[in-house]
């Protein structure tokens, strides 16, 4: 078997705050229980660390590890990027992929249903969903032995294009765009409508409210379910949108959500003096600004990732 190339993408240490050794003479006891239940998060995710790469030095593949945040440029000449931590580690990577390469996603510090029932009077013990992520500790060396022996396939997400005043933007979302006014509290003002083929297929629509989301398949089950949207299949190659807290939308209420099939763009425009593009969370945005035209659509390469298989039943 001809060795492969492979990237592995850490979530760093430092997210969970360490306990500092005179901290317990100054907190109260559910602080204490709250920096045990951080201090063993960090853990578990150092060990699955450790766990993986032991698994990997076994195997016929050159790896490398990098940190999530020392990412800066586009990944290249590997066969395989295995990302160790959650849902956030994987967006962040395939900011930086086209659809040459695949990726699997190894939750790191999966949630355990037990804890969080002892723990609900307490705090939310939620830990990572990992809802990409078809790899743990437990199955890690599986997952990775039947992608090296090409017994498991990637399956192809679809990902958002972002092109401003004709411009494409250099990343791709995987989940979600949010274009809203940089302060929460201000109103977004903008107009949109739905064309094929650089014709309208629908109302032009003027919106005052908190912004605009539109999410891809994978991303329909974070914020958008969360807003009033619906869980689309995670293979539909439809982009779903929602018009977040409309002021007055009068008889345009029904057009303030719905989707944009693949060969539909979203064509809107900007009125406001300022503006920003959010791309999957708030660590990648794009500044806007008045009459600036924003054209949304799912015309971007696809992230191929290898799924768990209850997320594609």
């Amino acid at each position: 078997m001809a060795r492969r190339k492979l990237l592995l993408l850490l979530k760093p240490f430092d997210v969970f705050p360490v306990r500092h050794s005179d901290a317990s003479r100054i907190i109260n006891s559910q602080t204490s229980q709250i920096l045990d239940y951080l201090d063993n998060r960090r853990r578990v995710h150092k060990d699955a660390i450790r766990f993986c790469q032991s698994i990997l030095q076994r195997k016929p593949i050159d790896w490398e590890p990098v940190l999530r945040n020392d990412l800066s440029q586009p990944i290249r000449n590997v066969d395989i990027v295995v990302t160790i931590g959650g849902d956030g580690t994987l967006l962040q990577a395939s900011h930086f992929m086209d659809d040459s390469i695949p990726v699997l996603g190894v939750n790191s510090d999966p949630t355990q249903a037990k804890e969080v029932e002892d723990l609900n009077d307490a705090f939310d013990a939620t830990r990572s969903t990992g809802y990409l992520c078809a790899a743990n500790v437990n199955n890690f060396e599986q997952m990775i032995d039947d992608i090296l022996e090409d017994r498991s396939v990637p399956s192809k997400l679809t990902r958002i294009a972002i092109c401003v005043n004709s411009r494409l933007m250099p990343k791709y979302a995987l989940n979600d765009i949010l274009v809203s006014h940089p302060c929460p509290a201000a109103v977004s003002r903008f107009s949109f409508r739905i064309k094929k083929d650089d014709q309208p297929c629908s109302l032009l629509v003027n919106c005052r409210s908190s912004g605009l989301r539109v999410s891809t398949a994978a991303g329909s089950t974070a914020a958008m379910l969360s807003a009033g949207g619906f869980r689309m299949p995670i293979l539909c190659q439809d982009l779903q949108y929602m018009v977040r807290e409309p002021i007055s939308p009068g008889a345009s209420l029904s057009l303030m959500n719905g989707v944009v099939k693949p060969d539909q763009v979203m064509d809107a425009a900007w009125f406001c003096q300022e503006g920003v593009i959010y791309i999957d969370g708030s660590h990648v945005r794009y500044s806007i600004k008045h009459g600036d035209n924003i054209m949304i659509s799912s015309k971007a390469p696809v992230l191929r990732v290898y799924l768990p298989s209850h997320v594609l039943s």
